[in-house]
């Protein structure tokens, strides 16, 4: 059975690439990676229950496993090359396998990227992909280079993946109330949950221009943590500015939809600083591309991310929701 899942996969994620020496069917794939390039490589695993809802559809699950991965690819400035996959399953069944390879398969092949090796065994429901990529030498975004007057920039919109689960977590009596929200509002909220869309060209349009890049996983505060501690700097975040979609607009108030679109994560937009003198250049070529860009913030003198009210007050993120400090 496990030949014939083998023989499925391949077949039907097809991406062909001349750099593919040897794909699926040997011990081990051969690759001839670009003269001149360095390799970006990263790897994510999906839990079920744990990352993702059970009740995911497989088409669904085979997006996602490969998008979270090009996201970390987008975020490093990388093009998009090759991946392999390990499927932990339950139930070796073939209808699962087909619908979630084919979900997989259509995000593959919008970016060129070649499944080239992997795993299958049986076991609780998990997910692992690596994906490569290729940058030329010194032109990686990387999350060390923020610097002091720098502005803080992020695509698209914050707080939909967040949302998306709220509307499908029937547990959460909060929430009761969603489920007779507008079926096309909840749908686009969860389908920004299910499949996100990793930000590729915005990301090659950021070499050179960003001094420090991230994708937002686990949280615009967090993750921008992440730069602040790697960068040596403190950041500060307009919480006024953070873009919203209409969806999280109609279903949200203020105080509830800031905190997914702060902490909420699995939104996989690219949250980046870049020097005053090249914002207007950054927000015209994300423009062209599709997907915006919003400053949200600057870098400043300190070492943690700090996020202010309209007021001057800072906000800060509790379970039950802000407590606001002067």
């Amino acid at each position: 059975m496990e030949f014939d899942l083998i023989e499925l996969i391949r077949t039907r994620c097809a991406v062909q690439r001349a750099d593919v020496r040897l794909g699926i069917g040997d011990d081990a794939a051969l690759l001839a990676p670009p003269a001149g390039h360095e390799l970006a490589v990263s790897t994510d695993t999906l839990v079920g229950g744990v990352h993702f809802p059970f009740a995911t559809s497989a088409h669904d699950l085979g997006w996602k496993a490969l998008a979270v991965n090009l996201s970390d690819l987008a975020a490093m400035g990388a093009t998009p090359a090759w991946s392999l996959l390990a499927l932990t399953l339950p139930e070796a069944t073939r209808e699962f396998v087909a619908e979630f390879i084919d979900g997989y398969a259509e995000l593959a092949a919008q970016h060129g990227v070649a499944l080239v090796g992997g795993d299958t065994t049986r076991g609780p429901l998990a997910i692992g992909v690596t994906v490569h990529g290729f940058v030329a030498p010194g032109r990686a975004l990387r999350r060390d280079g923020a610097q002091a007057g720098d502005l803080v920039f992020v695509t698209g919109t914050l707080g939909d993946a967040a949302a998306g689960l709220r509307c499908l977590d029937r547990r959460d009596t909060r929430a009761q109330a969603l489920f007779n929200a507008p079926p096309d509002t909840r749908e686009t909220l969860v389908a920004r949950l299910n499949r996100p869309t990793p930000r590729v060209a915005a990301g090659a349009a950021l070499r050179d221009v960003a001094s420090a890049c991230i994708d937002v996983s686990d949280g615009l505060l967090a993750d921008l943590g992440h730069i602040a501690e790697r960068s040596g700097v403190g950041i500060e975040i307009d919480a006024g500015a953070l873009p919203a979609s209409s969806a999280l607009l109609t279903l949200f108030e203020r105080e509830e939809r800031l905190v997914l679109q702060a902490t909420g994560g699995d939104d996989y937009e690219l949250a980046f600083c870049v020097p005053p003198a090249r914002a207007g250049e950054v927000q015209r070529d994300l423009a062209r591309i599709g997907c915006g860009a919003t400053r949200i913030g600057r870098v400043v003198a300190g070492e943690r991310v700090r996020l202010f009210d309209g007021d001057g007050s800072e906000l800060v993120p509790e379970r039950s929701g802000w407590d606001h400090f002067a």
